[in-house]
């Protein structure tokens, strides 16, 4: 799928993307997904599939919080507070034990179905202009950010995902 240049082609590639990551997700039995198994974001670490499940929710809640700050005109930190672009292995560690707590698979595939909703919800409030048309953080517009940390990480996990069942499946 290309990337996104309008609203309709963003939508379609979240949803298109989300669509191949639950029918993987599914394909996941329920009592290996909290077992670190998989290579983690962070170059020498190990994951489960709960853990990069919590990555992509902590990217969707990012994405939400700054358009939260941007609404109630204050300034937006990128990545996040106190993490730089370059520690984005840092952050995907935070991800993962913000949502440690949830022992449910099915929770945590609940959990990342409900941010998906509020990412299409959140984009159909912004004209194409407003996400394609000006730049929204240094050279990227608003429509490639939202993408680079909803449709392209799916799309990630997918090939993970793909990489565990063939693992799993000998």
């Amino acid at each position: 799928m290309a990337i996104p240049e309008s609203k309709s082609e963003l939508i379609a590639a979240i949803n298109h993307n989300y669509t191949l990551l639950t029918k993987k997700l599914a394909a996941i039995p329920a009592q290996k997904a909290f077992e670190a198994i998989m290579e983690g974001h962070a170059k020498g670490t190990m994951m489960s599939v709960a853990q990069l499940v919590s990555y992509l929710i902590g990217w969707g809640e990012l994405v939400l919080a700054w358009h939260n700050q941007e609404a109630k005109g204050q300034a937006i930190t990128f990545p996040e507070v106190g993490y730089k672009w370059n520690q984005l292995g840092l952050l995907a560690q935070k991800f993962y034990r913000d949502y440690e707590h949830i022992k449910d698979y099915q929770t945590l595939l609940k959990l990342l179905e409900k941010n998906k909703q509020q990412l299409n919800k959140l984009i159909e409030n912004f004209s194409n202009e407003e996400l394609y048309g000006v730049a929204w953080c240094g050279k990227w517009t608003r429509g490639r950010m939202i993408q680079f940390n909803t449709a392209s990480p799916y799309k990630n996990a997918v090939g993970r995902l793909n990489k565990l069942l063939k693992q799993l499946a000998q």
